[in-house]
């Protein structure tokens, strides 16, 4: 279809027709392009993507999996996917048509991005690059399963760098202790690192709560919600996983404590947020604290294993606590195996008594 000028606006438009996902035909109309090329230009890209010939450039691909995609994932990790997307993928591939992209272009990128020295001259962190990879690797595999791309060159090339995790702290129930003394100077901080500590749950599920999701009665919290600052704006999503939807028990110190935080803050809602700070002020209460009574400072992501290690200290099974946390039960025997007492010694034994009563 040609693209057509508008007399009164001194602009061009495009209107064409195509068909949807339906099968039904319909009318596309798109105005302002300044220029006749540009609005040719809008009418070829729309038409590329409804039809999903993979004959167009990644980065007209990129649009499609981003239309795809973005209802379906957290707006936390839709940014954070956004800005791998933008600054370490597009630049490359862009302008290469995606059926063309093969391994040895992935290999050549890798390279590229494992030779980038950031401000501090330090090369990027061996789990971010097999973050960004994999990201790559979605792409391409969102076009293999949708759209017929005959085979993924990323996953081809394989990854670069690894996944590794950051060292497990955690605090003993004596230095937390210790630590929340000098927090009761500031109610709200103490509040917020009780709960953290005697829940196990996460910074976002904690920024999230609201007064209903307290049930005094019952000494129950329901997590429901994760609070996160995107761009300015206060953004409350679901929980990280399905598992994180949970009803926790809360002991019941811990219940007369929230009730006595609840009759201070004056005319607060039902749905207004509990803890109405930011994961910088509690960042900064947690270097204040730790400075303040000499324990070692741990991240606000510790807090959760602190009190997971609590709890198997206590002689809880990995699928309790799994639940109470809103992880996978296998999850918590791989990541704590080492807090866990081991139990060989207490088979071999059994083992041992077993095979002389029936040798008897």
């Amino acid at each position: 279809m040609p693209a057509y000028k508008d007399e009164k606006q001194g602009t061009y438009y495009a209107s064409f027709y195509y068909t949807d996902f339906t099968g039904a035909k319909r009318k596309k109309m798109k105005r302002g392009f300044a220029k006749k090329r540009d609005a040719l230009e809008y009418e070829r890209q729309f038409l590329l993507q409804k039809s999903g010939d993979l004959n167009m450039t990644f980065g007209e691909f990129v649009e499609i999996y981003r239309m795809d995609k973005k209802e379906r994932i957290r707006e936390n990790t839709w940014e954070s996917k956004n800005n791998m997307i933008d600054t370490k993928i597009l630049p490359y591939f862009k302008d290469r048509v995606i059926s063309e992209i093969e391994p040895k272009d992935v290999i050549a990128w890798q390279n590229t991005i494992m030779s980038i020295r950031q401000k501090n001259g330090e090369p990027y962190s061996p789990t971010y690059l097999k973050s960004v990879h994999s990201q790559l690797s979605a792409i391409f595999n969102h076009a293999v399963r949708y759209y017929k791309l005959k085979q993924n060159p990323a996953e081809i090339a394989g990854n670069m760098g690894k996944e590794t995790h950051k060292e497990m702290l955690f605090w003993t129930k004596e230095e937390y202790l210790k630590f929340a003394e000098v927090m009761m100077d500031k109610p709200i901080s103490y509040y917020a690192f009780e709960v953290l500590y005697w829940c196990g749950i996460r910074e976002g599920e904690l920024l999230a709560l609201t007064p209903a999701d307290f049930d005094f009665n019952r000494s129950t919290l329901t997590i429901n919600k994760s609070y996160q600052r995107l761009k300015g704006r206060d953004v409350v999503t679901a929980p990280k996983t399905p598992k994180s939807n949970r009803t926790i028990k809360i002991p019941q110190f811990l219940a007369d404590e929230m009730q006595d935080y609840l009759k201070s803050m004056y005319g607060i809602k039902p749905t207004d947020r509990f803890f109405p700070v930011s994961k910088n002020y509690l960042h900064r209460e947690m270097d204040r604290g730790a400075e303040a009574t000499g324990v070692k400072r741990i991240r606000i992501h510790d807090l959760r294993h602190s009190h997971v290690s609590l709890l198997i200290e206590m002689g809880f099974s990995a699928v309790a606590i799994a639940e109470r946390v809103g992880h996978e039960s296998i999850d918590i025997t791989y990541r704590y195996a080492h807090l866990f007492p081991t139990k060989q010694t207490e088979m071999a034994d059994k083992l041992d008594i077993e095979r002389t009563e029936k040798g008897a």
